[in-house]
């Protein structure tokens, strides 16, 4: 069970860094500089490494440091001024609920298998 989470984890995270770049090349609103760009995707290529390994504190850190890409998410849903952007971020918003409970998930099993 604790492979498939990881697996799922590590397919959903290269989802949500798809979606970002892909968004950004694309743009929604105003364009945004590729040093923003980079910002945006530093937290979830560093928690690839970790993720690709199955360790139990980027899953951990990962948990915390999603709600800013949630958030983020919910507002570009919420002022958003064309049916692009509204997909965006409502996807945007469902994978990183979805990566949430990834995380916790593996978190917690791998607890179990830790203590044995």
């Amino acid at each position: 069970m604790l492979q498939r989470l990881q697996l799922a984890a590590v397919i959903n995270l290269l989802c949500l860094v798809g979606l970002i770049v892909v968004a950004e090349i694309w743009p929604l609103g105003a364009p945004v500089s590729r040093i923003w760009l980079l910002l945006t995707l530093l937290p979830l290529l560093l928690a690839l490494r970790g993720f690709l390994y199955g360790r139990r504190y980027t899953f951990q850190w990962m948990s915390l440091v999603i709600w800013l890409y949630f958030a983020a998410g919910v507002v570009r849903t919420w002022v958003a001024s064309s049916h692009p952007a509204l997909v965006y971020g409502a996807l945007e918003i469902i994978l990183t609920l979805s990566l949430f409970a990834l995380c916790c998930g593996y978190a917690r099993y791998s607890e179990n298998l830790r203590q044995q």
